[in-house]
């Protein structure tokens, strides 16, 4: 069926609207300050046969552009092979097994059969960050697991929804096994009512245009966004382009971890190889294949951001070499850093790869970590339990047109940290501070974007705070001779005790009484071409907003910058 341009880019904007009105249902009816305020969270809809990415909504996490669709891959195959309970219209499955498509325990996925005259048209699917799913820590993110059981509990893909009906025996079963279940209907009610407004909105948009067009106009944005990522693809020298990216540790073992690429266009298509990264680790941060992929996909969009979110923008990308490496992770290692933080890893591994290959497109490394700090204890005034999940935010890399962004998302998400007020109202915290890290952007002709600076104290009651961040050890990679950003910083104060964790950004079960502190201090960018290039006039700019002192003014950029009389 040929289809008129029109017609096929209104077709574009209706599926891209379903999918964001899904996001926004879902973050307006959640729960959890994470999903309703930091929107950590994901909406899609996904191909019947196979489960590849028709849309997704523009809010959701770039993580989930890749996971979505294998989780949803899975989902099908489990079900042809009678792995999984065959659908029946209105059945909403739920699944979080890291191994099946997904990322760590805490990004929890559903996935709703979409129907047309009694035949499955599509699927729609969507994630949500919970802030709790048990294991060994509240917040799931244990630092120094070992084993994912201990990070929480794993689901198969289960139908919690049976026709429309809530499986209250399944429920039960998950309340049982993870902190403040209480709050969790919430939130599980917000996700499946997404995806009922996500039927509703698709079978507006079939009625308008006929289940033939649409189909039609699927498959043919599917091959232009297969073709236009070739085209860009034809930008690129040959190579090989080569980079070596560093994680801090594994959270047990104290040692760095590599993660080596190796990109080399051939013909039409991409292949980055990941042969000689270091080996699966004992702690956390292995990173499954489907978020291996899917970070390689979003670090491609960031690249090339003119590229349509469609299957057909990942066909011409290879990934190679991650077998038997800790870009690979199989039963039963542990990932609950796979999707914040490894994942942000191989994006900036890609970003360092091809900076040089495409100067004008490509950033230095941006703060790469989500900062993934967990709160979990006992609130007297309120008796009741709690866990809070803070995020945090750091500067993107400079590049070849202007200055990197400060206190922007991580490279994988757009979720944003919720608001302080919010925060302090829904937990027993007091947020001391909350302001940008001067100083903390990489020096070059245009600096990266400055780091978050905050502290918060835990005003009654008892808890533990966990820690899964990076970038402690080795600051964000300046690019084409730009400095490189400043580390991510963790203090604890426990009375007037300073305490840095021994892993430098990762920790588990440091205890807090009433009056203690935790000093956050997030990453700056990687600074993007030579320091002492950038505009004078720029850098005393700086200075006089107080992100730069004079000393580092003449020290980075070799501008003097005479201190004003106070």
């Amino acid at each position: 069926m040929s289809i008129d341009p029109i017609t096929l880019s209104v077709i574009q904007a209706g599926l891209q609207l379903v999918c964001d009105e899904m996001d926004l249902s879902f973050s307006r009816a959640a729960f959890s300050p994470v999903i309703a305020e930091a929107n950590d969270r994901s909406d899609g809809i996904y191909a019947a046969e196979d489960g590849a990415l028709i849309a997704q909504g523009a809010g959701g996490l770039p993580v989930f552009v890749g996971t979505m669709q294998y989780s949803t891959r899975t989902l099908i195959q489990m079900i042809a092979e009678g792995r999984a309970a065959a659908p029946k219209p209105d059945d909403i499955y739920i699944v979080n097994d890291p191994y099946l498509g997904g990322t760590h325990l805490m990004d929890v996925r559903f996935a709703r059969p979409f129907y047309r005259d009694g035949e499955i048209f599509c699927w729609l699917s969507n994630t949500g960050h919970w802030p709790d799913t048990g294991g060994a820590v509240p917040g799931g993110f244990s630092a120094s697991a070992t084993a994912v059981e201990q990070e929480g509990l794993r689901l198969p893909p289960v139908r919690l929804f049976k026709q429309g009906v809530l499986d209250e025996e399944i429920y039960a079963i998950i309340c049982s096994n993870i902190r403040v279940a209480d709050q969790r209907i919430g939130d599980v009610r917000a996700q499946a009512a997404a995806l009922m407004v996500g039927e509703e909105r698709l079978n507006e948009l079939l009625d308008r245009y006929g289940d033939d067009t649409v189909r039609a106009a699927i498959g043919e944005l599917r091959n232009r966004a297969a073709t236009q990522m070739r085209r860009f693809i034809a930008e690129i020298p040959v190579g090989p382009h080569t980079s070596v990216a560093w994680i801090d540790s594994d959270g047990v073992v104290n040692e760095p971890l590599e993660i080596r690429l190796r990109v080399t266009r051939d013909g039409d298509d991409l292949e980055f190889d990941f042969t000689g990264s270091s080996a699966p680790c004992l702690g956390p941060m292995n990173s499954v294949l489907a978020t291996t992929l899917s970070s390689v996909y979003l670090a491609m969009r960031h690249i090339f951001p003119e590229v349509p979110i469609s299957a057909g923008a990942f066909e011409p990308l290879k990934v190679i070499g991650v077998e038997g490496t800790f870009l690979d992770a199989r039963y039963p290692r542990p990932v609950s850093g796979c999707a914040a933080e490894v994942s942000q890893r191989i994006a900036e591994a890609v970003f360092a790869a091809l900076i040089s290959a495409l100067p004008d497109r490509v950033t230095a490394a941006p703060a790469g970590t989500s900062g993934n700090f967990a709160l979990g204890g006992y609130d007297p005034a309120r008796d009741r339990d709690f866990v809070m999940y803070q995020l945090s935010g750091g500067g993107y890399g400079g590049n070849a047109d202007h200055d990197g962004l400060s206190n922007g998302c991580s490279t994988i998400g757009i979720s944003k940290a919720p608001p302080i007020e919010i925060m302090e109202q829904a937990f027993p915290v007091l947020y001391h501070r909350y302001a940008l890290r001067e100083g903390s952007a990489g020096a070059g002709a245009h600096r990266g974007g400055f780091g978050l600076d905050y502290e918060v104290e835990l005003r009654r009651g008892t808890a533990r705070a966990s820690f899964v961040m990076d970038h402690g050890r080795f600051g964000p990679q300046g690019g084409l001779g730009g400095s490189d950003g400043a580390v991510n910083e963790v203090t604890v104060w426990r009375g007037a005790e300073a305490y840095t964790p021994l892993h430098l950004s990762k920790e588990q079960d440091i205890p807090l009484t009433p009056g203690d502190r935790v000093h956050v201090r997030t990453p700056g960018g990687g600074g993007y071409g030579d320091p002492f290039t950038r505009d004078p006039a720029a850098v005393k700019y700086d200075v006089a907003m107080g992100l730069y002192s004079p000393d580092e003014a003449s020290r980075l950029f070799g501008v003097d910058v005479t201190e004003p009389d106070s």
